[in-house]
């Protein structure tokens, strides 16, 4: 059999969607990325599965996803924020992760429904000294905004997943599994599903050997609290919002679904 080429994020958060994979080489070659390069290898046919931001499943006309498994919040997620020294309103710069893709999206929505801004927009390297010495705000995600002491230097964490929480009443979905439509079976999605179990009752001993001692009271707080690995109704419909309103602000323009045009159904494998 010939392994599956499974690209997964490298941040804290999906390792409990990987949890075993690693000991079963033979369904799995796993490689670990930024959640941008995922979305490009996939686009790229360089893997046939990636955890990817959930915007890009809009850049593909024949992609599946995977039943019930995803990167989701409801309320603080803790690791996608925008930091500032100044008041929100008055923010007219904002540098954003070059590692993101769905983040990105998500802040245009916001400024637009939301904070009440229209600031100009430059995608950067993940530095936030360089990004805040250009801008007036910078949007991180990941382990950098996860860890990140924003009060030790004196700026102010807009936390996106609870704004878009207020914003609408429902989750986010930052990310999940997907792959083109014959990329993997029936026993390789039972896998991945068993291993997002197996990953979520392990959270705490995955934070532990991932965050390392000063940061595992921080890494099992963020797993247990901040996010969720469903796919469930409610993600659903926060998803499904998400993809109405990149589309009402003119963010999707590739694959099978052009910019203007209503986003597709969700389909899965």
């Amino acid at each position: 059999m010939t392994p599956v080429r499974l690209g997964a994020v490298a941040y804290l958060n999906a390792r409990p969607l990987v949890e075993g994979l690693d000991r079963d080489p033979g369904r799995f070659a796993v490689r670990f990325d930024a959640p941008a390069r995922c979305a490009a290898l996939l686009h790229a046919g360089e893997i046939d599965v990636g955890l990817i931001p959930s915007i890009e499943y809009l850049r593909g006309a024949d992609y599946r996803i995977v039943p019930g498994v995803s990167l989701a919040s409801n309320g603080p997620v803790a690791s996608v924020a925008l930091f500032t020294s100044r008041p929100l309103g008055g923010v007219r710069t904002i540098a954003t992760d070059t590692s993101s893709r769905t983040s990105v999206a998500l802040l245009h929505v916001l400024c637009a429904r939301s904070f009440g801004i229209a600031p100009r927009i430059e995608a950067m390297a993940p530095d936030l000294e360089t990004m805040l010495a250009r801008a007036d705000a910078a949007l991180l995600i990941g382990d950098p905004a996860l860890y990140l002491d924003h009060q030790g230097r004196g700026l102010e964490k807009i936390d996106l997943g609870q704004s878009w929480t207020t914003l609408t009443g429902l989750p986010f979905v930052w990310a999940f599994w997907v792959g083109r439509r014959h990329a993997i079976d029936a026993a390789g999605v039972a896998a991945l599903q068993a291993a997002k179990a197996a990953g979520v009752a392990a959270s705490d001993a995955i934070a532990d050997a991932y965050c390392g001692p000063e940061r595992a009271a921080i890494g099992r707080c963020y797993l247990r609290e901040s996010m969720r690995y469903g796919l469930g109704p409610d993600e659903r419909a926060g998803l499904e919002r998400f993809y109405e309103l990149a589309v009402a602000e003119g963010l999707v323009d590739a694959g099978g679904r052009a910019r203007g045009a209503p986003p597709t159904s969700l389909h899965f494998f």
